[in-house]
């Protein structure tokens, strides 16, 4: 779920997006996560039934998406504290009476304090009693100096917090969680995610493409609530395909498992992912 902003500065007051690329975008070679092109087959148990977009995506019908056996739907809110995507209230409405189950997520950057960037987040996402929130820890490839530092996530977190008495998910990827240097660009977080922290409150969405995912350090005893196994970074990429990608409904999308069954989601989602 690399930043967009970058491609797609222009297009905040567009109500129809162009389809590009999907929520991870098209990252060049060794850049933010790695995202592959073709996903290897997991082995890990899970209910796929999880799928995450933004602006960049197609979307054509969200009632076919629900009877593609998907459940709930992860869509990009904002990113930094002044972009907002353009589609996220229409499509909440579209997806939300389809019977879809709704959540948001904001992707961190560095430039504005946690506490502003969340700020923009709430306004923007609205969220509900039953909206999943997440915030987008990773690096920003296009910009590295513009990547969310420690900190700033956990003021994040802690105004979400305030503001609805709920943590919100943290989307990251293993060696960046665990503070390790990542990607060829050699980034790394300025400080590893440690366990008993304020984010390791938080419920792990983790991105992590092998077959079998690392838990990050902070998450060691308490493991992932998603695991996003394979990102469609590209309509070409979803054409050539494994059967686990397609979702009637959407251009292509990353995929993700719940850790649980589908009485566990409905649980989670419906408490707006409240933690314990």
């Amino acid at each position: 779920m690399i930043s967009r902003r970058k491609l797609f500065g222009g297009l905040a007051g567009l109500t129809v997006p162009t389809a590009l690329a999907g929520c991870g975008g098209t990252p060049p070679k060794g850049s933010a996560f790695d995202h592959a092109a073709v996903a290897p087959r997991h082995s890990v148990p899970g209910l796929d039934t999880v799928i995450d977009i933004s602006h960049n995506v197609t979307v054509t019908d969200f009632a076919a998406v629900r009877r593609s056996k998907i459940l709930a739907v992860l869509h990009k809110v904002t990113e930094g504290g002044n972009w907002f995507d353009p589609s996220y209230t229409s499509r909440r409405r579209q997806a939300e009476a389809a019977g879809l189950l709704w959540g948001g997520y904001h992707f961190g950057t560095r430039q504005f304090s946690g506490e502003k960037q969340a700020q923009a987040f709430l306004s923007a996402c609205q969220p509900g009693p039953t909206t999943v929130m997440a915030l987008d820890l990773e690096p920003n490839e296009g910009n590295p100096r513009n990547t969310m530092t420690l900190g700033q996530a956990e003021e994040f977190v802690l105004t979400v917090q305030r503001a609805t008495g709920r943590l919100p998910m943290v989307y990251s990827h293993p060696s960046w969680a665990n503070g390790e240097v990542y990607g060829r660009r050699r980034l790394k977080l300025d400080r590893p995610v440690l366990p008993g922290s304020l984010l390791s409150q938080c419920d792990l969405w983790l991105a992590d493409y092998r077959e079998e995912p690392q838990i990050p350090n902070a998450w060691a005893t308490k493991g992932w609530r998603l695991w996003q196994y394979v990102a469609d970074e590209t309509a070409a990429n979803f054409a050539h395909g494994s059967e686990p990608r397609a979702v009637a409904g959407v251009g292509h999308c990353d995929r993700n498992l719940f850790n649980g069954d589908e009485a566990a989601l409905f649980r989670f989602w419906k408490s707006g992912s409240r933690t314990a």
